[in-house]
Order: structure tokens, then sequence, then C-alpha cells
């Protein structure tokens, strides 16, 4: 199906690019202005794929004639000093992070239907109202459930940490989903304050919701969904899935609840009728990805000492049981594409097929599965911003703008192509080119069949919608399919119908800075808060590291004091820890092979410990809770915090220095570290942290 996909949030002044999805390059498509507020002048010229940028605030609709049917989509347009900071809606400063149109085409997300849109909080923001004190972007959930012959849609506002509006202050927008409001009975529909209802018997087969909070700035809105559980229904990227088999793996069932249940534990019921209806959150990421270890692995490196294998995955698999072992769950190995002379594997060229230097296809899905015999899942690095600049496609164009494949890349004005940093063997994709997005979907498509997921490499770069769209491809086949965005610094829009799990970008600089001794300890807290403070759900996932294949590694550059601290801190703050290759065994070089032999015995015994015990302890997992503690301490390398969950609470204290450090916690603090089971108390009966001690709390 052509349909542009969910309907959108915008502020005034924004950009937004607009495509059919699953295009064919061969057909015809024409955009429309179907309706729009009064005075605007906004209209689209006849290319297939459009900006649009609203010039005034309010309701637009929005029709692309295509092959298949002519399709609406909704785009509510806020003010623009309603804009979230840093997204560049007029009243604000420009855009921080964003690299222009390419990089920033799909500003924001998710909802829309002509007729149910509009203001229906309590409080004015969603009209414009003067903001108030130093409050910034609120956050909103969507639950949904079954209430006898209704399914409810409740959204839960949260205001900014800093606002003086509380959760009752702020406005909630619903915004039925255009891709099935087509059957649905509008005047079924009932729209409160904070709920939608609509009785089991006007369902459509399908039906998504989408809600955004809005108060000093809108949010990032939420979705949740029901269909009937009896039919066929279609996911989101248009492929059927038949529900009465949709279950576990299936279909994202967490977030829905019956009547008789608790709200986000069960997500079937039936109405009085009798009937059933399956309902679900879509922006929650996959249960199995929550509570995992992360290893990134760098393909030409890891295994490079073993002259025995035939090929690289050969040697690759070879090492699996040494990563069962130390507690790996899932496998990020850096790109196994064809590429070009660079050995980090970024420049491709060839999208479809294995580089001949490290085996062939058939090699990688035999690692894929012996990988899965351990129970370990595989992330495929996936790269749609751009080619090698040694890809045939280019090298055809490059110089000849007569070239088929000319306007398949940005280009300056000079006749080189576009790019970032002054990158010079890559060139940027042009993804308003149809031929683009189909070449790219399909490459998704091929290497979704084999992997567990996608590692999104530079997402800042490439237009929301694609994401959206690459989202709903790979969900429709395998909805626990995780999407981990790298975007630098992130963006709490990409969680709209875009990526699971995030890299906390914001926690690695801080923690680096602090391993230095730029930056006092307690900053590591502020980094975690910040997640709020730009706008992420409280359900977004994060990603913490403090190494990676880009960076030198953190105990080079901040020495072994901080490396113990820091790897705690990545099992111990709110996240999903990830190593890179060779970081538990002290590795020094980034790029070079793992000096096996010389693993520091030391420092990977701390690693085994501090996986056991983000297994062991329910507090440290995803979904414990995490909040500040009053602690003295005679060294500001000191940090300490509060992770709970149930009965369970434990005060953990991070070290940075190179020497113990004297800690003052309450009384209620006991001393015995979890994490080696020894009294952390020094000669004098005080509380002393070498390095990492995790402490019950009674």
């Amino acid at each position: 199906m052509h349909h542009p996909g969910p309907p959108q949030f915008v502020a005034v002044g924004e950009q937004l690019q607009l495509a059919p999805r699953d295009p064919d390059p061969e057909e015809t498509y024409h955009w429309r202005v179907r309706s729009a507020p009064a005075d605007s002048t906004l209209s689209f010229g006849d290319d297939p794929v459009v900006v649009f940028a609203a010039d005034e605030p309010g309701t637009y609709v929005v029709e692309l004639e295509a092959p298949d049917g002519t399709h609406e989509l909704t785009i509510r347009a806020f003010p623009g000093e309603l804009a979230p900071a840093g997204r560049g809606g007029e009243g604000r400063s420009g855009e921080s992070g964003f690299s222009g149109f390419s990089g920033w085409s799909g500003v924001s997300g998710v909802s829309g239907v002509s007729g149910l849109s509009g203001a229906s909080g309590s409080g004015s923001g969603a009209l414009g109202a003067e903001r108030e004190g130093e409050g910034g972007r609120p956050r909103v959930k969507l639950e949904v459930r079954v209430e006898g012959d209704e399914v409810v849609f409740e959204a839960v506002p949260t205001p900014h940490p800093e606002s003086r509006l509380t959760a009752d202050e702020l406005d909630v927008e619903f915004l039925l989903d255009d891709r099935d409001r087509v059957d649905v009975d509008e005047s079924a529909v009932e729209i409160t304050d904070r709920e939608v209802r609509v009785p089991v018997a006007a369902l459509p087969d399908r039906l998504r919701v989408h809600a955004v909070a809005v108060g000093e700035e809108f949010s990032v809105a939420d979705a949740a969904e029901v269909h009937r559980e009896d039919l066929d229904v279609a996911t989101d990227g248009g492929r059927p899935v038949d529900a009465r088999e949709a279950t576990g793996e299936g279909f994202r069932t967490d977030g829905g609840a019956t009547a008789d249940d608790a709200a986000g534990t069960e997500s079937t019921g039936a109405g009085a009728t009798g009937e059933a209806v399956r309902t679900g959150r879509l922006n929650d990421p996959p249960e199995w990805a929550t509570d995992i270890t992360l290893y990134e692995i760098y393909v030409r490196g890891f295994a490079d000492d073993d002259e025995e294998a035939d090929t690289t995955f050969e040697a690759l698999e070879k090492r699996l049981d040494y990563l069962e072992e130390l507690g790996v769950d899932v496998l990020w190995l850096t790109p196994v594409l064809q590429n070009d002379h660079a050995p980090h594997g970024y420049n491709i060229v060839d999208f479809y097929d294995v580089a001949d230097d490290l085996g062939t296809r058939d090699d990688y899905e035999a690692f894929v599965d012996a990988a899965h015999d351990r129970g370990m899942k595989v992330l495929f690095d996936l790269v749609l911003n751009h080619s090698a600049r040694a890809h045939p496609f280019f090298q055809d164009a490059y110089g000849n703008p007569d070239s088929e494949y000319y306007d398949w890349y940005e280009w300056q004005e000079n006749g080189e192509p576009g790019t970032y940093f002054d990158w010079e063997y890559i060139a940027n994709f042009d993804h308003s080119n149809l031929e683009v997005r189909e070449y790219l979907l399909d490459a998704v498509d091929q290497w979704a069949e084999i992997a567990d997921g996608f590692r999104c490499d530079m997402a800042w770069a490439v237009p929301k919608p694609l994401w959206q769209e690459v989202r709903d491809r790979v969900k429709s086949r395998d909805p626990e399919f995780l999407l981990l965005d790298e975007t630098i610094p992130y963006i709490a829009d990409f969680h709209e119908l875009c990526f699971d799990m995030h890299f906390d970008t914001t926690l690695y600089f801080t923690m680096r800075q602090v391993g230095r001794g730029d930056m006092d300890a307690d900053a590591v807290l502020d980094a975690v808060e910040q997640r709020a403070e730009v706008g992420f759900p409280d359900h977004a996932a994060f990603m913490l590291y403090i190494e990676n294949h880009d960076e030198t590694r953190y105990v080079v550059e901040c020495g072994d004091g901080a490396a113990f601290a820091a790897a705690g801190a990545i099992f111990t703050l709110p996240g999903v820890p990830m190593l890179y290759g060779g970081q538990e065994m002290g590795q020094r070089g980034r790029r070079d092979p793992l000096a096996w032999d010389h693993a520091r015995d030391e420092l990977h015994a701390h690693y085994e410990r501090l996986i056991d015990a983000r297994q062991e302890l329910d507090a440290l997992r995803y979904g414990g809770g995490f909040s500040r503690v009053d602690y003295e301490a005679n060294s500001d390398a000191v940090v300490a915090f509060r992770r709970e969950s149930g009965d369970e609470s434990y005060v953990v204290v991070l070290n940075f220095g190179d020497l113990p450090a004297k800690v003052e916690l309450g009384p209620d603090v006991e001393p015995t570290d979890v994490l080696t089971d020894e009294l952390q108390v020094d000669e004098d009966g005080d509380l002393a942290v070498e390095s990492v001690a995790i402490l019950p709390e009674e």
C-alpha cells in the first residue's frame, strides 16, 4: 500500500518530507492539499516526494493520488512558539544537532483524523497560550484497555520536570490514524479530555489512536491500537498477519488490559457482545531487548588471531562460547556488506551482498544460526544515509548529469557529492528519489529476514518518515524486531514510531568528561535526568556505553580508576549496557586485533560480576526505579544513587577517582557490597569505596 504512513505533528516553520510508501518508480504519484487553515496558502508541486511546511497553525489534510487509490494524511501544525526547543519552528533559534533538511526532514510524528482533532484538555497550551515558568516539553503515555462493550484509550500526560504546570493543566489531543478511519463510524467515537472511547461493535479490523500532550511545548506523540482477534489484520507495513496466531513473538501485545486486569499486563479481551479484540502499545521496546547485555563486534579484528578458520564468520563463531559464558545476550556486528578499502565497513559498494573477505551470505547465516543456538540475538548494522564513492552507481553518476544514477545523490554546487564532516569516501543519497527509497527498502527487507534487529547508522541523517516506513516493514514480519538508533545528540522524536532504543550519547560524553576529571561525578545523574527534560517518554529504552569503534578506549583516555567506575555505571544506571569487543579485557587499541593473550583478569572479573548482578537484581533492570540520595564524600569523583524494585532497594556508589573514597550515606544503608560480598569499611570504620559498590538499603 502506498499510503504515506502515520499522521504527523509539526510546528509552523518546520519542514516535513512526504513520500509514498512501498514506492514504484515507474508509477505516477501526485500530492495536493485537501483542507487547511483558512489563511494558509500551502500547495505542492508535481514531484512524488514533497516538502510540507505549515504556514499557519491548525489541522491540514493532504491527499496522495497513487496507483492503488487516493490516500489521506492528517498533519497537525502547532504554533511555532510551541515547537520543542531545538526543532527550529518559528520563534525558535534553530536546530541543534541536526544537519538540515536531509537529516531532519520529518520532524514529528504520529496522528491524524480530520474532524477528531483539536484541544481537549483543561489547559490552554494547545491554543498557543503564553508559556509559564521555565518549563519545556511534556510527555505522554497512551494506555488501551477493554471495558465492557467499549475500548478505552487513556492518555497519561506528565509535565516537564521544570514546568509550573500540573498534569491536570496539560492539554491532550487525540487523533485517529488515517489508514484506519475510513472504516470508523466517527459518530460512535467519544473523546474527552483524557480518553477516547470506541464501542467494540463500531471497531474496524484495526484502529490506531495517537495522543500528544501540550503545555509550554508539545510532546512526542504516543500510540496504541486495537484489532479484532478473529480476523486477518495488516500490521503497519500493510502485510497481513493472522491475529489468531499473533501471540508471543507474533504480535506486540504489551500495554493493553482487559477490564478485569491491571493495565499493561494483558492484551486480549472481549466486550459484552463476546467479540474478541486484541490491544497493544506501539512505542514500547520489545520485551526481550530491555534486560540484555549487548556486545559490539568489530568484525575485522575481533577474531583476527584465528589462523585456522576458513572465513571470518567461522572465526567469530568459534568465539561464541566465550561470549555466552561472559553473559552476553545480543551481538551487534559492524557492517558485513561489500565495501571499499575501509575496514570498518561503513562505505558500502553493494547493499545486497556480504563482503568477500568475511565469507559468503551462507557463512553469515550460519554464524547467526550458531548465535541463536546459544540463545543470543544478532543485530545487523544498517546504513541508509550514503553509499561509498566506490559504489558503481556513484561511479557512473560522478561528473555525469546524464547518468541514470545522477539523481540518486545529493550534489554540491561545485559538482562534489553531499556529505557530512568532509568525509571523502562516501556520498549522501537523495532520499527524495523514489528509486533510492525502493533500493534501500528492498535491502531492508532482505537483511531483516536474517537478523533480529538493526543498529541504524547515522540515523539523524535519514528522513524520519523513511525510518517510520522501515519500522513498519520489519515489525510486520516480526513485531519483536529491535530498532536501535545512532543519533548524536539523541532526538526524542525518533521514539515516535521509529526506534525502540537509543544510544545515550549524553551519558556517554558525560562519563568521558567525568573520567577525565573535567566534571564532578554527579553529572552522570544530570545526564540520566536529561532524557525526560528533552522529552523522551518514560517507556523509551537507552543503550549505555563508554566505548565503541569510533572512539578512543575509555581506559586509555580516562585511566584505570575511572574505567572500573564507568563499567559499574553502565550496568547500574537505567538502560541497556553495551560492551565494545575487548572492553572487558582492557583492550587499548580502538580497532586493533584483540589481544586475547593479554586480557586483564581483574577487569574481566569485574565485568563478570556486574553482568551477574544486573541479571540477578530486578532493581538494576529496565523496570527498576531510579532516584537521587543524600550522600557525602571526600571526593568530587564520587556519586551515589538509588535503584529499587518492589521491596528491593540498593544504593549504588561509583568512584571515578584513583584512590578509595570515604562516603557517608543514610543509616538504612548496609555496608556490605552485593557485587563482591565484602564489607566496604576501612580501618577507621568508615564506608570506603574503591570503584563500585552496590549496597542494600532497608
